[in-house]
């Protein structure tokens, strides 16, 4: 097994050591942030450092990079205090991609990837029509990280909107069935096959297979 140390980590290329860095952590969910600036400018942007915080109250969280380069989605929330949560499913996981590139504030990502904004009343910020699992969120805070100039942005969900279908009895959300893609390193993207849901754990006592509805 390849032994990799701090300093040779250091001494690599910035790009290589980017891709190294970013496959650690496995796979990660694949999300398209929506936001509006206050010049009504849809803006979209795929993160895939997207991860739960808490369910009472419901809080989402996610990670922005160094601002060194203007960060549209961080700047728009700020502004309008709304955002909305899409996850990426097979039939566009390459249109969400193509997000990351680096468009023009004045530029809007649905028109320049084909995918369709949409919009619900009182909701400033715009969903992703494709996308069968997404939610709205309102800003609670932003939290700087110094280690490396990255902030935590945290919200907190106020709409849902999933194919009902997927929701199971104990409030499971069969994000398989949705056809959801997941990505690994920078640019690698999966789906998933399911093993099986266990049940709860408890000490001395080995967890059982259960269905998808959450049934022993």
């Amino acid at each position: 097994m390849k032994n990799i140390t701090k300093a040779q980590l250091n001494a690599m290329e910035p790009r290589y050591r980017a891709q190294m860095i970013n496959s650690l952590s496995g796979f990660k969910s694949a999300n398209l942030i929506g936001t509006t600036n206050q010049n009504q400018t849809h803006n979209l942007a795929i993160f895939s450092s997207v991860f739960h915080l808490g369910a009472s109250p419901a809080l989402v969280g996610f990670i922005s990079r160094p601002d060194n380069v203007d960060r549209h989605t961080l700047k728009n929330i700020k502004q309008t205090q709304q955002y909305t949560i899409n996850q990426v499913a097979e039939g566009f996981w390459q249109a969400a991609h193509q997000t990351s590139a680096r468009y023009k504030e004045e530029q809007c990502e649905f028109k320049q990837t084909g995918l369709t904004a949409q919009l619900i009343a009182g909701i400033e910020a715009p969903f992703v029509e494709e996308s069968q699992l997404k939610y709205a969120l309102t800003l609670k805070s932003i939290i700087p990280i110094e280690l490396n100039n990255t902030v935590l942005v945290i919200g907190e969900i106020t709409h849902i909107l999933c194919q009902e279908a997927a929701i199971k009895n104990d409030g499971y959300i069969d994000i398989e069935s949705l056809n959801t893609v997941m990505v690994s390193g920078l640019d690698s993207y999966h789906t998933s096959q399911r093993l099986s849901r266990l049940s709860y754990a408890k000490p001395e006592t080995l967890p059982k297979c259960i269905t998808i509805n959450g049934e022993a």
